[in-house]
């Protein structure tokens, strides 16, 4: 039986603890997507991360990455990591972390970021290469605690460093798609129906990304020394109409 779509709405890190100790979701199911959503589409979710990142081409590198969950992904991750005889750091819950295969290269670390690692992050200003928070911003954003989480990155990036924070959900990018043919053809073979899509622009919404929040992290990012990028998701990735990714970097 297909999990209804209300089990992955309104997450938190609690949240996704609990989805980690239900034994009867999938890896994907876990991490919060419906099977259809990411099945079959990590090595091309990866394959565009990896291109976006020229970072993860240093030898001997290091990497963290934010709430990599329990897919298919952070292991990908941490391949790559070991043929360029790099190090990389995982920060997440023990339930998720549990999951994912340890190697003398990987370090877990439990907890919530930037929390888990506070005791440690006077040693790592300035030297981290790489940067991964993959479909994670969002979650932050709803608890209020977006721009200590994104500071907290940008300080630790070492020169020419990356951070990349994707699979942003821009509501507002959303609607932009439900608003063309495309998106109300996608809307009626959704549903079975010849209605179409409720579209409402210049609405204020609480606790969604739209594109002031994107825009804002990009200037942020920018005043405060970085290049900031706001970039499309590969064609062909499984949410690519309605998310993108923000890639910043230090010169």
């Amino acid at each position: 039986m297909a999990v209804p779509l209300s089990r992955f709405e309104h997450l938190d890190f609690e949240g996704f603890r609990a989805l980690a100790l239900d034994p009867s979701l999938s890896r994907h199911e876990k991490v919060g997507f419906p099977d259809s959503y990411r099945d079959g589409k990590e090595e091309a979710i990866f394959a565009d991360m990896r291109a976006k990142l020229t970072s993860l081409q240093r030898r001997g590198g290091r990497v963290i990455e934010i709430g990599p969950g329990c897919s298919a992904l952070p292991v990908m991750l941490a391949e790559h990591c070991q043929r360029q005889d790099g190090h990389i750091t995982f920060v997440d819950s023990a339930e998720m972390l549990a999951y994912l295969p340890m190697a003398p290269h990987v370090r877990p670390v439990p907890g919530r970021f930037p929390d888990a690692l506070r005791a440690e992050l006077p040693d790592l200003i300035g030297r981290v290469d790489t940067i991964i928070a993959y479909s994670v911003l969002q979650y932050v954003f709803a608890e209020g605690r977006v721009f200590d989480f994104v500071d907290t990155c940008l300080a630790m990036l070492a020169e020419g460093g990356e951070l990349l924070l994707g699979d942003l959900p821009n509501t507002t990018m959303r609607k932009r798609f439900f608003a063309s043919s495309e998106g109300i053809a996608t809307h009626q073979r959704h549903t079975g129906r010849p209605e179409l899509p409720v579209v409402q622009f210049n609405r204020l919404e609480a606790g969604v990304i739209d594109d002031s929040v994107v825009f804002g992290l990009l200037a942020r990012a920018r005043a405060a020394g970085f290049h900031a990028w706001v970039l499309p998701q590969a064609a062909g990735l499984p949410m690519a109409n309605r998310r993108e990714d923000v890639l910043i970097r230090r010169p």
